[in-house]
């Protein structure tokens, strides 16, 4: 909501990615040096860090990009299709066996995006063609984020892949700065501030749940989005919705719901296993 809002005030979209990332520094080091953690920014994998960072950045452009193209809650409901891409990387990628239940939630769920973006209807001209794409790749793209953070915080603790994100981050955007930085009034630096203190905590307790969390149980709590969006894009924007979207969007929520169901149900077998007595 931040986002959009700072947007409609003149922001560039470049410039609220810096300012996003930029301030989550001195936040995060004031934190370090104040309960004296400085050993959590310890990592031997400054190169994961890395790519990491380089896919988060895109990914941002393509998350913002959405929240500022498109109602907060259509974004939103695109954003859902993560789930559906990680069931797609897990086959193709990973190798991993994937059974009818989770193929038949891709199709479920891809049938949602269809429903909600109507291409080459009359209903499609409320959703700017480029804004879906970005929210739709802004899915695919937070499920491969979401595999590096999970393999990041096997070795790296949520502290030092949030603080290196916003270093590594903020290393590739200041570049930019010049060519789209504006002035702005006392308020707007404000909110700017604000959307970079919210950023960096909503970063730290997306990481930790990665990481202490279940995949499942993380997805389904990630569904209240779409409550606070649509809330939101009602009172701040006076916008809401298509009305096709509350068509498609339960398609993407049951779709993702499946997939936890299933996830859990294979955690489970998984531990079943490694707790049986070897005979």
């Amino acid at each position: 909501m931040l986002v959009k809002y700072v947007n409609a005030q003149g922001v560039a979209l470049p410039e609220i990615m810096f300012w996003r990332q930029a301030v989550s520094l001195p936040l995060l080091l004031g934190w370090v040096f104040a309960t004296g953690q400085t050993a959590q920014l310890r990592s031997q994998r400054r190169k994961a860090h890395a790519m990491r960072s380089v896919m988060g950045t895109i990914g941002m452009v393509t998350l913002f990009g959405a929240q500022i193209l498109l109602p907060l809650a259509v974004a939103t409901v695109l954003g859902f299709t993560t789930p559906l891409f990680a069931v797609i990387l897990t086959a193709l990628v990973l190798k991993d066996r994937v059974g009818l239940w989770r193929w038949a939630a891709v199709v479920l769920g891809f049938a949602g995006v269809l429903v909600i973006a109507q291409p080459g209807s009359a209903g499609a001209m409320h959703l700017p063609p480029l804004g879906a794409a970005a929210g739709l790749l802004t899915g695919l793209l937070v499920a491969i984020i979401s595999l590096q953070i999970r393999d990041l915080t096997r070795t790296e603790t949520p502290l030092s892949v949030v603080f290196y994100f916003a270093l590594f981050s903020t290393m590739i955007l200041a570049p930019l700065l010049p060519f789209f930085a504006t002035a702005h009034s006392a308020q707007v630096w404000g909110i700017i501030l604000v959307l970079g203190v919210i950023g960096t905590a909503a970063q730290m307790l997306l990481t930790a749940a990665l990481r202490y969390g279940a995949a499942a149980s993380v997805l389904v709590m990630d569904y209240t989005t779409l409550v606070w969006t649509t809330l939101y894009g009602w009172l701040v924007f006076d916008q809401l919705p298509p009305s096709h979207t509350w068509l498609g969007a339960p398609l993407i929520v049951a779709a993702g719901l499946v997939i936890a169901w299933r996830e859990h149900i294979k955690l489970r077998r998984l531990q079943a296993v490694e707790q049986t007595p070897p005979a």
